[in-house]
């Protein structure tokens, strides 16, 4: 019995020694690792050296990767924070610059420069009380300290202006706001809430370029402010910048998925981004019909923001302008207007349709103040020109064929195989023949004109292509206006 058990025991004593062998093995292996990452003196020294040489240089980034090292192999060394502290501040961080210098006098709470720097970077931040108590603190150290001092004494008056810059604002008095709110941003650059009321101030008087540098810094100045992306994008959103709108809303997503109000946000302006890109794509592809269905779908999304409701009826304008209906176009485009009188490229679009609209005189007009308005703009210069050569120009080769100046080619000649067919001279006899043959001609000269692009662009701006006087090198020299092919019967016919 007892040999039997013999084996037994022996495996369970060499199962024991085994694991603690092993026990002893996985601790011999971890302490060869201890050290591996920890720097020795010399190696956090040169971290050290290396971060003021890069501070030396302005290259900041480079040099936090190094006091991040540093840091990190010596936790306990106040100075080390503190000279990142420094270079968080060179790169506007003060947040992280002030979790730093809190560690620093939690190492070392007799460190006044310390005091001093927190100090001032907590009064920029707008925490007066705090910053009192840090500066009193170094003021009773060393009483003539100069910067101290100037903080100090400046921390009273600044309350004032705060006071009165909140009654300003209440009152809705936004100049005289604007006025003490700079003042004040200039002591406490990195008071979120001076930047947000300052913005408001801004908007209400119609400074929204202003208003948008002051919401994009509070968006930067303060962690997690989705209300402060919500203005920004709703006022990207009112001036009818709306991609930039869809852009900014959605950094308010990022920082809170579940955000309600920059939700409903997002989704409006994500639609109505959705309409503007189609409607772009639409009238650059010339697909002219679609592009106003766009822009009548845009509206349903938003009546109400006027500079939305301008951009949208300026590119419903353009795209009407280029359809066969006059009327609808100027009064698109007179609405456009009434909304942004000064803008050239659509009073352009609306003298267009003035033009298909045989309106000359105000066509003429409406190039003649674009062109006040924008110079150098050079689609008012060639229209009145082309104005002024319509007028002159004995044929008009649209309404030979009894086409509108914005029609197509395939248009043009569906109108022209139409005509052709009814003058043709065949079909007539004696003096009759004469005349259909002249108008035939006519005819013939429409098609070529207008089916060339070059041409009918020279055509539109005021001239005949086919006219020797006003073209010396061009006119019908070559040009063979028709000849006749026997074909079951009837006569038919091609152009050169």
């Amino acid at each position: 019995m007892y040999i039997h058990q013999i084996p037994v025991i022996n495996t369970l004593l060499e199962r024991v020694y085994l694991s603690n062998l092993l026990s002893v093995w996985i601790i011999l292996i971890l302490n060869s690792f201890d050290g591996l990452d920890c720097l020795s003196n010399d190696e956090i020294d040169s971290h050290l050296e290396l971060g003021k040489q890069m501070v030396a240089r302005g290259q900041y980034s480079d040099a936090l990767s190094h006091y991040h090292a540093a840091i990190e192999a010596d936790p306990k060394n106040y100075l080390t924070y503190f000279k990142r502290a420094t270079v968080y501040l060179a790169l506007g961080k003060s947040k992280p610059a002030l979790e730093d210098l809190n560690q620093v006098i939690q190492l070392k709470p007799d460190f006044q420069s310390a005091r001093l720097q927190r100090g001032g970077v907590l009064m920029k931040q707008g925490f007066l009380d705090e910053a009192h108590i840090d500066l009193e603190w170094v003021l009773r150290a060393d009483p003539y300290n100069e910067e101290a001092t100037r903080l100090y004494t400046s921390i009273e008056p600044v309350k004032h202006d705060l006071q009165n810059a909140y009654l300003l604002y209440n009152d809705e008095s936004w100049p005289m706001a604007i006025d003490v709110l700079t003042k004040l941003i200039h002591e406490l650059p990195w008071d979120v809430k001076l930047r947000e009321m300052r913005a408001t101030c801004f908007e209400n008087v119609g400074d929204y370029f202003n208003a948008i540098s002051d919401l994009r810094a509070s968006t930067k100045l303060k962690v997690d402010n989705t209300d402060g992306y919500l203005k920004l994008s709703k006022l990207h959103y009112n001036i009818g910048d709306v991609e930039e709108s869809l852009t900014t809303i959605r950094e308010c997503l990022k920082l809170d998925p579940d955000h309600k109000q920059c939700w409903e946000h997002y989704k409006k302006v994500k639609k109505l981004a959705g309409h503007f890109k189609s409607m772009n794509e639409f009238s650059q592809t010339e697909q002219f019909n679609e592009c106003v269905t766009k822009a009548n779908a845009a509206l349903k999304v938003e009546s109400q923001v006027i500079n939305i409701v301008q951009l949208i009826k300026k590119k419903s304008c353009h795209c009407l302008s280029k359809l066969e209906n006059p009327p609808q176009a100027i009064e698109v485009c007179t609405e456009a207007l009434e909304l942004d009188p000064n803008d050239a490229a659509t009073l352009c679009d609306r003298a267009d349709a003035y033009l298909n609209n045989e309106d000359f005189d105000r066509a003429q007009a409406d190039f003649a103040r674009a062109r006040e308005i924008d110079p150098d703009l050079k689609r008012a210069q060639e229209g009145l020109k082309g104005v002024k050569g319509r007028q002159r120009q004995a044929r008009d080769y649209y309404k030979i064929l009894g086409v509108r100046r914005n029609a197509g080619k395939k248009d043009i000649l569906k109108a022209y195989r139409k005509l052709a067919q009814k003058w043709h001279p065949d079909n007539f006899q004696g003096d009759e023949k004469v005349s259909a043959e002249k108008k035939f001609i006519d005819i013939a000269s429409a098609k070529e004109v207008l089916t060339d692009p070059e041409k009918r662009r020279k055509f539109d701006a005021g001239e005949d292509p086919l006219d020797p006087e006003s073209q010396s090198n061009q006119g019908f020299n070559g040009f063979n206006p028709f000849h006749f092919q026997q074909f079951g019967g009837k006569y038919t016919f091609t152009f050169g």
